[in-house]
């Protein structure tokens, strides 16, 4: 094991100031992605920042109907919190879809964004892989690609995104709030907040050394929506998706979608906001016909490899049902 140090910040200034003075401190907070990447050998900081004592740990609800979600709110209990599961329930399913109950009462907001991905040659020390190590390949390109990304893939990484969180939070338009190291605040659109991997694919966020998230802020959802999340994993509980689909539906009387929202998990190297499924279905009726020829020129840019093809026809299904469904009244 390589020796680290570690520190437990007392102030955000304090913490910013250690991680952005060296190219191998880190932030340390729930620690259930970290510590386990550091097990592997996959990352080897030089120094831990403890930041669990920092302010950041409150559901604020906003008279709007709206939500600033501190960074360090662990999933339960951002999953339990009752204006949560009522006015955002696709993010409540979201979360309690996704790893056990014990983890899931240490992980925080902020480290669930900041997943990596599960991909086994990212894990993998003794294997080549960009993300890990630039420049050095990608072994599952021709390797084990099932689990991985048809969507904003690249020649140099396949990868997916692990979040269940992320793609609820991408469907409901969240804003990531940032703390600079010269203590200045800066706001991201989550997605604005992933970059795809393109020939950079260790770089992963706009986050900038010493940057400390310390909420996500959650609009009103529109008037009258209903919402939902939707996996499809190889077993019941403790698996990441194959397919997820977040979706937030508003239709007129008449039936029109007057506005959708779609994340997809499972698919994409980030969590994948669907904008031109959403743009083909917007203002029109939702008939099986046309909700399954948006889901699949969604996936008109994929880059499926050999073994993950399926993804595409699973996609465009959990779409369609999941669309038709609260559409139809319907909440699941």
């Amino acid at each position: 094991m390589k020796p680290f140090g570690y520190e437990r910040a007392t102030d955000p200034q304090a913490a910013a100031t250690l991680v952005a003075g060296s190219t191998e401190a880190v932030y340390l907070a729930g620690g259930t992605n970290l510590v386990d990447l550091m097990k592997l050998g996959v990352t080897e900081p030089a120094l831990l920042v403890d930041i669990t004592r920092l302010p950041y740990d409150t559901v604020e609800h906003r008279p709007d109907g709206g939500v600033l979600i501190g960074a360090l709110v662990p999933g339960s209990r951002l999953a339990g919190d009752p204006g949560i599961r009522e006015r955002f329930p696709a993010l409540a399913e979201a979360l309690l879809s996704g790893a056990s109950g014990q983890l899931r009462t240490v992980a925080t907001t902020g480290g669930n964004l900041l997943q990596r991905t599960r991909c086994v040659y990212f894990q993998d020390v003794t294997k080549p892989c960009n993300k890990r190590r630039p420049e050095t390949g990608c072994s599952a390109v021709q390797g084990l690609h099932r689990d991985l990304a048809v969507l904003g893939t690249s020649d140099f990484c396949v990868a997916n995104h692990p979040s269940d969180m992320a793609v609820a939070m991408a469907a409901l338009d969240a804003v990531v709030h940032l703390r600079r190291v010269d203590g200045s605040p800066r706001t991201v659109p989550l997605n604005d907040f992933y970059l795809l991997p393109g020939d950079t694919p260790h770089r992963e966020t706009v986050l900038q050394p010493g940057d400390l998230i310390t909420g996500v802020e959650l609009p009103p959802p529109p008037e009258g929506a209903a919402m939902s999340y939707r996996k499809v994993r190889d077993r019941w509980s403790y698996a990441f998706a194959l397919v997820s689909v977040a979706a937030v539906v508003a239709t007129e009387a008449d039936g029109t979608l007057r506005e959708i929202r779609l994340g997809l998990g499972g698919v994409g190297a980030r969590p994948w906001r669907a904008r031109e499924a959403e743009r083909l279905l917007t203002g029109r009726q939702p008939t099986e016909e046309r909700l399954r020829e948006a889901a699949r020129a969604e996936f008109a840019p994929a880059r499926p490899l050999p073994r993950n093809a399926f993804k595409i026809d699973l996609a465009v299904d959990v779409i369609t049902s999941a669309v038709r469904d609260l559409a139809g009244g319907r909440r699941r």
